[in-house]
């Protein structure tokens, strides 16, 4: 089967407050988009993290886009 798309995106403005190991970020359209994680202790760490004060509120990032070309 084929598919033929056309399509035309503005993004504004794009907030992501979290990402995993098995995060898929995707903007339009994409053939296959085919599951892969891994969980790796690269640290060497052989105990739990410590957990977090209920106070500590993570930062939030955003990615600026440019205006688009007229």
């Amino acid at each position: 089967m084929i598919f033929n798309i056309h399509q035309t995106i503005q993004i504004n403005m794009i907030k992501v407050e979290s990402i995993s190991n098995s995060s898929v970020f995707q903007i339009g359209s994409a053939g296959v988009i085919k599951p892969y994680s891994t969980l790796a202790n690269t640290g060497g760490f052989t105990e739990p993290a410590p957990l977090l004060e209920e106070d500590i509120v993570p930062e939030t990032s955003f990615v600026p886009f440019s205006p688009p070309n007229t």
